[in-house]
C-alpha cells in the first residue's frame, strides 16, 4: 500500500499534474478573489479539455478556464476572460494522503499570456495552483 502511494508521489513530482477531483462544472458560478473588478464569474469552458459526447466539461484546482463576468464593475461585466481556479469546495486528495477542502469556489482572472489581471489575491490559495502558476504564488499571501 505504501509503495503505491510512493509511486503516485513520484509520478506527481516528475511534472505531471496529479489527479484532483473535478468539482467545478461548466456553468458553475464562482467567486473572483482578486482586485480586477469582477465579483462573480461563470465558467464557460475548461481550457485544453478533451471531452466526450454529452459530458459536461469540469475543472479542478489549478486548471485554466474561460469565464464570463456576471457581477462586477461596468468595464469588466459581460466580458470573457481566462481564469485559474485557486479554491474548490469539493474534497480532493493530495499524494501525501491528506484531504483538502475549501469553504468556497474561487478563481483569479488571467491574461492570455499567463499574467494576473489584478495585483493581489484575497484569501488562501491551493498549493496545486501556486505550484503550477508562479504569478499566482507570488501574489498570494496564504498558500495551503
Amino acid at each position: 500500500m505504501a509503495a503505491k502511494a510512493k509511486a503516485r508521489a513520484l509520478v506527481a513530482s516528475i511534472g505531471q499534474k496529479p489527479k484532483i477531483s473535478r468539482g467545478l462544472l461548466a456553468g458553475s458560478l464562482i467567486k473572483c478573489t482578486d482586485n480586477s473588478g469582477a465579483k462573480v464569474l461563470r465558467i464557460i469552458q475548461v481550457a485544453a479539455y478533451k471531452g466526450r459526447l454529452r459530458r459536461v466539461p469540469a475543472a479542478s484546482v489549478g486548471d485554466m478556464v474561460f469565464a464570463s463576468v456576471r457581477r462586477g464593475t461596468p468595464d469588466v461585466r459581460k466580458k470573457i476572460f481566462r481564469a485559474v481556479i485557486v479554491r474548490q469546495k469539493k474534497l480532493y486528495r493530495r499524494p501525501e494522503g491528506f484531504w483538502v477542502q475549501f469553504e468556497d469556489n474561487a478563481a483569479v482572472i488571467m491574461t492570455p499570456e499567463g499574467e494576473m489581471r489584478g495585483s493581489e489575491i484575497r484569501g488562501p490559495v491551493a498549493r496545486e495552483a501556486a505550484e503550477r502558476w508562479p504569478r499566482i504564488a507570488s501574489a498570494s499571501s496564504i498558500i495551503i
